[in-house]
């Protein structure tokens, strides 16, 4: 850790880590017992396509990894992280600082359903988003109110993302996502209603030969129905050993 950082993790409450990847070249602020970024975020900003200078929007932000990766491995890019949680917005930003972005990344407070009073129409290229996985009533609801908004649709639905999404985007503007397999239908409604046409996926299983866990897809906007179903991802080459890829993906 340089000195830059150890000055500013000094100043951060003690209930919170300082977490490095890609290497320690890029650093995480987050609380221990709240919410906590997976390895599907990684993944998702990963998943993205960058094609020069765009303006990115990374709806519900979090503690900001997908919006801090993507703005450190694409110097052309602006990217805007909106979260509704403020205890995550201020580690978010805090993270902005850390990694050096200030000017490239801007964290704002907001809800994802009030975006329209927030920002103008089709101002941006590219959004991003890893959105509650969870109906409202379903599973098992974690008594931590910070993992409950960021796992369950208590403050968004994901229809509320899909057409905050197509708000946000210029025509031909692509909003990437990750999501559970089994909501994967849900997924793909949602974006043909929001006119998000899905052309992008990817089934993201644990291992070769099991069921898909995930899918990454990316879908755009006003855009002909012509689907590419990518080669599965498989996170895991035997029990606790990631692929060839995930580990080339963690390097950064």
């Amino acid at each position: 850790m340089t000195e830059f950082a150890r000055e500013i993790w000094t100043r951060s409450e003690r209930d919170e880590t300082l977490d490095a990847i890609f290497q320690g070249k890029l650093v995480v602020v987050q609380s221990k017992r709240g919410y906590r970024f997976s390895l599907d975020a990684v993944l998702l900003a990963h998943f993205v396509e960058i094609s020069g200078e765009e303006k990115i929007m990374d709806l519900g932000t979090g503690n900001g990894v997908v919006a801090l990766i993507l703005a450190s491995q694409n110097p052309s890019v602006q990217v805007v992280g909106l979260e509704v949680q403020a205890r995550m917005v201020d580690r978010a930003s805090r993270g902005v600082t850390l990694n050096r972005l200030k000017g490239r990344v801007e964290i704002v407070q907001g809800d994802v359903c009030s975006v329209v009073q927030n920002f103008a129409p089709q101002s941006f290229d590219i959004v991003v988003s890893n959105p509650p996985y969870r109906r409202l009533k379903s599973g098992r609801v974690n008594p931590n109110p910070e993992r409950t908004i960021a796992r369950h649709e208590v403050k968004a639905s994901l229809r509320d993302f899909l057409s905050g999404g197509s708000y946000l985007l210029r025509r031909g503007g692509r909003m990437t996502l990750v999501y559970p397999a089994a909501r994967a239908i849900d997924l793909f409604l949602g974006m043909r209603e929001a006119d998000l046409e899905p052309r992008r996926l990817r089934f993201v299983h644990s291992f070769a030969g099991a069921q898909a866990a995930f899918v990454l897809l990316e879908g755009v906007k006003g855009a002909r129905p012509e689907l590419e179903i990518m080669r599965p991802l498989v996170i895991y080459a035997k029990r606790q050993q990631y692929t060839d890829e995930i580990n080339a993906i963690l390097a950064g």
